[in-house]
């Protein structure tokens, strides 16, 4: 089965991965100073995650960002262990990356 990517689905794809990256950034401060998380530990989950987003966000003309975007949602979810909150909020971005594929697909008209 060939995968294509559309214009929609980079934009939408591209528009829930923005976000995210905003939202992972700040999970930093709140890890660190609410949650008494390790700086080092709080820095390289928050920033990197959010990073992560960035570049995957420039890859979405490739079929395999949709797969790296996909882990990405799961690791959003996961930093609910170090801001409990983010196992709600990763969940809530993780359908909006799915829908975000296939509205996008449906809309276009892609099978």
């Amino acid at each position: 089965m060939n995968f294509v990517v559309t214009p929609g689905m980079r934009r939408l794809g591209s528009s829930v991965l923005g976000m995210e990256a905003i939202v992972l950034a700040l999970v930093t401060p709140v890890a660190i100073m609410i949650n008494e998380v390790e700086p080092a530990v709080a820095v390289s989950v928050g920033v990197g995650l959010a990073l992560a987003c960035v570049v995957v966000a420039g890859l979405l003309k490739r079929p395999f960002a949709y797969i790296a975007g996909s882990v990405l949602q799961v690791l959003a979810i996961a930093t609910g262990f170090l801001v409990p909150i983010m196992f709600f909020l990763g969940v809530i971005f993780a359908a909006l990356w799915i829908t975000a594929i296939f509205v996008a697909r449906r809309v276009e008209g892609v099978t």
